[in-house]
């Protein structure tokens, strides 16, 4: 991956992940105005979703090409997230609910068991469940990611006829909401291993580059995704539309990742042209390796920080303070757990090493 396009792509990273927060943070107890760009949260997870895939498949064939090494690192990139975001959701919700109730009105904070289990698990969004984790809405987006990890290290790593066995069996285990998003993970992965795209002109490729903008813009300008929602939901009927969950907008995320993927190709080619971009990659470096830390803690904190100030939402004050507080929070949870994610990998790579030489030596004595 050149150099220029890894800061670009960090830069989105970072980016759409704010557009997430002012999307979540959007509410009226907290600032009366409505934030600008507070509307563009789903499609962001859209986004990450394709970076997502561009990102395994460059890892994949750059660094993490053994079973072992893959697994561990993944399973120590979310987890070392999660784990904390599970505990710190179900202690900031407890602590939030004795200031100000009505604000968590709409957030459960029951069957503790089941909820913290699923979320552990990343069985969330299986099938037409939804078991929300507690105040974390956000965290459906890694439940369909993990899986899609899996799949892809299966088909990766995993002879052919029993990978294609394998992912068929954990498709109907996760069912067909998360599998809904599947292909606009894939054009990340596409986007990394077609390799013809790297040759595209530098003419076409800045029309790429921008008409892929322009075309995300005008989606979102036209109300693309809120009335294919309408007219599909016409379609299926409310109680189906209802439990497609945060798949029900899927039809519209078939058009949002093609472009999104076509801005991407663009991007490539040209991003070298942006000076700039070197001059600020320390800092849009720094910002985006709590990118994950931002996404996933983001909304329990805000609700936390928001209740506990009980400040005046009549102006952009509480708002801004509240903010202040998340990030803060953030950067000191993320340095502890995103940013020291190697030693969780170490931990898990060992024991996977260990696992599999018993496997080895049991295998041997049977033969």
């Amino acid at each position: 991956m050149n150099k220029a396009f890894s800061i670009y792509l960090d830069l989105v990273r970072f980016s759409a992940a704010c557009l997430v927060y002012l999307w979540h943070s959007n509410q009226r107890w907290l600032i009366v105005d409505k934030l600008p760009a507070s509307n563009f949260g789903h499609s962001s997870v859209i986004v990450f979703f394709v970076l997502s895939g561009f990102v395994i498949a460059y890892v994949t064939a750059e660094k993490e090409n053994t079973p072992i090494e893959y697994f561990s690192s993944r399973m120590a990139r979310v987890y070392s997230v999660v784990i904390p975001a599970v505990i710190l959701t179900l202690t900031l919700d407890y602590i939030g609910r004795q200031s100000i109730p009505e604000v968590y009105a709409s957030y459960p904070f029951d069957q503790f068991p089941i909820r913290i289990l699923a979320s552990t698990l990343f069985c969330n969004e299986i099938w037409f469940i939804s078991i929300t984790s507690f105040s974390n809405v956000p965290f459906w987006s890694i439940c369909y990611e993990v899986w899609y990890y899996i799949c892809f290290g299966l088909l990766l790593f995993v002879p052919k006829p029993w990978a294609y066995l394998s992912v068929a069996f954990l498709a109907l285990i996760a069912g067909p909401k998360i599998f809904l998003l599947a292909p606009i993970w894939c054009l990340g992965v596409l986007l990394y291993r077609w390799h013809w795209l790297k040759t595209i002109s530098k003419t076409n490729s800045w029309l790429m580059f921008f008409g892929g903008a322009l075309g995300i813009v005008m989606f979102h300008w036209l109300n693309i995704p809120e009335k294919i929602a309408e007219n599909f939901k016409l379609v299926v009927g409310d109680e189906l539309y209802r439990n497609l969950a945060f798949s029900k907008f899927f039809l519209s995320d078939y058009l949002l990742g093609p472009l999104v993927f076509i801005h991407f190709v663009g991007a490539r080619n040209v991003v070298s042209y942006f000076a700039p971009l070197f001059y600020f990659e320390r800092p849009i470096r720094f910002c985006a390796s709590y990118t994950f830390s931002l996404y996933l803690l983001h909304q329990p904190l805000f609700l936390f920080w928001g209740s506990v100030l009980k400040g005046d939402p009549s102006d952009h004050i509480t708002w801004m303070i509240t903010t202040v507080l998340v990030v803060s929070s953030v950067l000191l949870v993320g340095f502890f757990t995103e940013n020291r994610r190697y030693l969780l990998k170490h931990f898990i790579k060992y024991i996977l090493l260990h696992a599999s030489s018993r496997i080895f030596v049991a295998l041997r004595k049977t033969a």
